[in-house]
């Protein structure tokens, strides 16, 4: 019997057509299922941690859209909510639609030494986490993360091949009520240092230097290893928010070929762990400089401040304020002008200029008294290589220490650039350098360790200050790097905010390495204790500790050279009896302070263990220095 073929065929048929549509069902309810769950998973996560108990940074991948974000925490409480990562280049946005490739860890331990800043040997530890992503397109984008004991940071690694830098979406997002400690940004980062929360900081720019409170703890953000190859960097923020975004200052960051990022920083701990903290320097390339043993730390005599502008203007002013200088063993002597002729007055062609100045004279003349010159001089008469030729090799020739370099104004590319120029050719002409009109730090003492200060703060010159400010710059600008803040005018009475004595704390509370007092030679010798305590005081510091401090309120500093620290306490507000525990070791020892009395500064001596309470009446707005050494019966003075 013949099989009805139609029948079979409409039966297959009918079976294939059931079968494609429970197929093409199931297919269409697993990609569905599939889109919602993509939708409701958690992104790709990875975390980088250097210790238990020390922040950590968690970076994640939304799978939905590609961006990443980065949040640190510190023992599980919030530092910094998740923040958007990313960078657009001219032929590649970078900062959406990335997969993840692969990762790749290193632990990073380094020892160094340095010669100025809070202490002069260093240990860096360190966990590196490199994550790789691409977009679909495959443009590469490299995250490299960093964690420490101190701090978080990160930077972007680019292959050549995407153009200029047109921005960073780059940003720094706070719990809205977070404690904040925000400078009103500069190009000359002297801005007074005011405080708000995170969301009531009014809408503008702010200084990269920003400190915040949370739960974790403080958190200061800053910059590290920013060269020529990048544009500087600072914060905008719109009120109501605790958002912080990275704007540079370019534009359009020229970049010829591949390019690293500098480091986006955030140093966090306690108030203790950020004071003291190295982790900008710690972040930096190693140094440049081979040999540098012609780089001496020391006290100065700055004479701006002290008549410079008008008596201090000829040979023999210097040469009195050199002879002021010998006597107390201070090592340097600052000149800021009348040292030489503007660009416009050179006539190089005659080949005698360079011998125009008095300057060799004052210089001999100083180095016959143990005193080394400093001189100020203007950026413009440094900006093109004819200049630098002409200036620096004539500067070392006569025997000048180092240059003071004023005007710089700028956070552009260019600028760093010029940088990059001069700290090479300084470093080869022996010569220190103190950057005034300047960019902060960013880690540019340990590269370039002839960087011995650095203006960038509302210092002494200021008319504005407050004693809020003076009391939040250790815990801000100082905490990235030297200082320049020019302690010690105690002629300026009511020009600064602070009393006599918290006027002589300053220069312990604040570290640079070279530490140019702004007093005149009168103001001293009417205050012989506080100028003898001054005469003590060394430049560069085997240790630093913070014993007190609140932002704004108080900051008690010890640094120690030798067997001695050296205290440095400022404090705004109404007069108290401030109470700061000596945790300067164990043992007994000598204290020797100087605070505000009834008749002047006074001076007082007393024997305490370490551990103890130390107790100084403080006038309003006021301070104390002082010495501690060790004791044993016979010690009456820690003095030398």
């Amino acid at each position: 019997m013949a099989v009805p073929a139609p029948r079979t065929v409409r039966t297959v048929a009918v079976a294939l057509s059931a079968a494609l549509a429970a197929t093409l069902l199931a297919t269409a309810t697993a990609t569905a299922t599939a889109r919602a769950e993509r939708q409701h998973r958690p992104p790709h996560t990875w975390t980088v941690t250097e210790a238990a108990h020390a922040p950590g940074a968690r970076i994640a991948l939304d799978d939905t859209t590609g961006t990443l974000s980065l949040a640190v925490s510190r023992d599980g409480r919030t530092v910094i909510e998740p923040s958007p990562l990313g960078i657009l280049a001219q032929q590649a946005d970078l900062s959406q639609g990335l997969r993840f490739l692969h990762r790749k860890d290193r632990a990073v331990d380094e020892r160094y030494r340095a010669k100025s800043g809070k202490r002069l040997d260093r240990r860096v530890r360190m966990n590196e986490t490199r994550l790789s992503f691409a977009t679909a397109a495959g443009a590469r984008l490299d995250l490299v993360v960093r964690a420490a004991a101190d701090g978080i940071a990160y930077r972007y690694v680019l292959p050549a091949g995407y153009g200029d830098v047109l921005g960073e979406t780059s940003a720094f997002n706070l719990p809205s009520d977070a404690g904040a400690w925000l400078s009103t940004y500069r190009v000359d980062n002297e801005g007074r240092f005011n405080q708000y929360t995170a969301a009531t900081a009014p809408t503008g720019e702010y200084s990269d230097q920003a400190l915040f409170a949370t739960d974790g703890g403080y958190t200061l953000l800053a910059e590290s290893d920013l060269t020529g190859t990048y544009s500087g960097a600072r914060l905008a923020h719109t009120q109501g928010t605790g958002t912080y975004r990275v704007e540079l200052a370019d534009s359009r960051v020229h970049t010829d070929g591949s390019l690293t990022t500098p480091w986006r920083a955030m140093i966090t701990g306690d108030l203790a762990t950020v004071t003291g903290s190295t982790f900008t320097d710690d972040l930096a390339p190693a140094s440049k400089v081979a040999d540098t043993s012609w780089i001496r730390p020391g006290t100065v005599l700055w004479t701006w401040l002290a008549g410079g502008r008008t008596a201090g203007q000829s040979l023999g002013a210097q040469e009195a304020y050199v002879d002021y200088a010998a006597a107390h063993h201070w090592p340097y002597e600052a000149v800021d002008s009348g040292w030489y002729f503007k660009k416009d007055e050179w006539d190089v062609t005659d080949p005698d200029w360079r011998t125009d100045s008095w300057m060799p004279q004052l210089v001999d003349y100083a180095r016959a008294k143990g005193v080394g010159i400093i001189v100020w001089i203007h950026q413009r008469d440094l900006d093109t290589p004819e200049e630098r030729a002409q200036w620096l090799p004539t500067l070392e020739r006569w025997g000048v220490k180092g240059v003071k370099i004023d005007f710089m104004n700028s956070e552009a590319q260019s600028m760093f650039q010029w940088y990059d120029t001069v700290l090479a050719q300084t470093a080869a002409h022996h010569l220190m350098v103190d950057f005034h009109g300047a960019t902060l730090p960013k880690g540019i003492q340990r590269t370039w360790p002839q960087v011995m200060s650095m203006e960038a703060v509302g210092g002494e010159e200021k008319r504005t200050n407050t004693a809020a400010h003076l009391t939040t710059l250790p815990f801000t600008r100082n905490v990235i790097g030297s200082m320049d803040f020019t302690p010690g005018g105690f002629q300026r009475v009511g020009l600064r905010p602070n009393s006599d004595a918290a006027e002589a704390g300053l220069t312990v509370a604040y570290e640079s390495g070279l530490q140019m007092f702004a007093g005149t030679p009168e103001s001293y010798d009417q205050r012989p204790l506080a100028r003898d305590f001054l005469d003590q005081e060394p430049a560069a510091w085997d240790d630093t500790r913070l014993l007190a401090g609140s932002p704004g309120q108080e900051a008690v500093l010890a640094r120690r050279s030798g067997d001695r620290w050296f205290l440095g306490g400022v404090y705004a507000g109404a007069a108290h009896t401030a109470t700061v525990l000596l945790a300067v070791g164990r043992g007994r020892w000598l204290v020797q302070t100087i605070r505000d009395g009834a008749d002047g500064v006074a001076q007082d001596s007393q024997v305490l263990h370490g551990g103890d309470d130390l107790r100084i009446d403080v006038v309003a707005d006021g301070g104390f220095a002082g010495i501690a050494c060790p004791w044993h019966p016979g010690v009456t003075t820690c003095y030398r």
